[in-house]
């Protein structure tokens, strides 16, 4: 049925509970919300074109899914993938409906907090737009205002507001890549002007394993760009192609960055490794000049030291004076010879 039988007036839809797991269900005409809708008076498919739904849900239990599935006739395999979530980022198109996942990235307050990951996936129709949030942290909110203070570009449909869901989410991901950058400068300048430890390779991996993590969320977008660049989608209008070309070339950027960033991180590990062996080669280099040094006079010691009655120089008066220069100026020497060859 219409929009219009549809919807309710904002203070009717305040005054009633929200649904658990429906952040928000508002109708859109001419690029204006118009009222808000309940999820049992979804059934928009003979709403005029320049009408549309845009219902956000939040980590929905099976049941809210099945009930917005038969409201808009989504298919079988996108609705199982919106409520078991751990999906890859992509575009599928099923007959009359889009159904496209991206994920989320944050990292929280802390220098050494983990990255956390999040889904967001998107079923877009003729006249809806269905956004399913799993873990991710940020709401969807400012991004809804956004829309909204530019009713011109929101007339076109749930087409643009797929694109202003995307690009919100890409956006997300330039302060994580530059925390990325960051951390690695720090490390850089921890390996070059300090003593390479273990823990600078073990930082080193982990700062690898992130991009790594990164990579795998940002890489498909490509893709799906790709794909919405195209003209074989009649859901995405013609205006709106130019949108999705400005997120691709955030998207490209994006994976530029990780790829110059992961080749100096193994750069940077190699350096490490190369410091760590060469201080290891110092130290032994250091080891043996003093065992050398300290061999001299062992040695001398331990050859007047045996107990022999016939030994030269045994009963002479001078002997021990001179025995005990021999060692010391021998030790010098050593230590002289070793500082001038950097072993010292």
């Amino acid at each position: 049925m219409p929009i219009d039988s549809a919807i309710q007036s904002p203070d009717a839809a305040a005054a009633s509970p929200p649904t658990s797991g429906v952040i928000t269900c508002a109708a859109y005409a001419g690029g204006k919300r118009v009222a808000t809708v309940e999820i049992d008076d979804l059934g928009i498919v003979n709403a005029p074109p320049d009408e549309f739904v845009w219902l956000g849900l939040y980590e929905p239990s099976e049941e809210l899914l099945q009930k917005v599935q038969r409201a808009l006739g989504l298919h079988d395999l996108a609705i199982e993938d919106a409520h078991t979530a751990h999906q890859r980022p992509k575009l599928e198109q099923y007959q009359d409906s889009l159904f496209v996942v991206l994920r989320t990235v944050h990292r929280a307050a802390g220098e050494n907090a983990p990255l956390e990951f999040g889904e967001t996936h998107i079923f877009v129709g003729r006249n809806y737009l269905v956004t399913v949030r799993h873990g991710s942290l940020r709401s969807h909110i400012g991004l809804r205002t956004r829309c909204e203070s530019t009713p011109a570009l929101l007339a076109k449909g749930s087409g643009f507001v797929l694109y202003a869901v995307m690009d919100f989410i890409v956006d997300q991901y330039f302060p994580v890549v530059e925390q990325l950058e960051e951390a690695f400068e720090a490390l850089e300048e921890q390996i070059f002007t300090e003593c390479s430890t273990r823990e600078t390779t073990r930082s080193i991996y982990a700062l690898k394993r992130d991009l790594v993590a990164v990579k795998r969320t940002i890489m498909p977008l490509v893709e799906v760009c790709n794909r919405l660049m195209k003209f074989d989608l009649d859901l995405i209008p013609h205006e709106i192609h130019p949108y999705f070309r400005d997120v691709h070339d955030h998207v490209v950027r994006l994976n530029e960055m990780i790829d110059g960033l992961r080749e100096l991180l193994g750069t940077a590990l190699e350096a490490n490794s190369s410091l760590i062996s060469e201080q290891h080669t110092v130290q032994t280099k250091r080891l043996a000049a003093w065992a050398a040094i300290i061999a001299v006079p062992t040695m001398v010691a331990g050859v007047y030291g045996m107990n022999f009655e016939s030994m030269p120089e045994l009963h002479w008066h001078l002997g021990y004076p001179v025995a005990l220069s021999s060692m010391a100026i021998a030790c010098v020497a050593l230590f002289a010879g070793f500082k001038r060859s950097g072993w010292l």
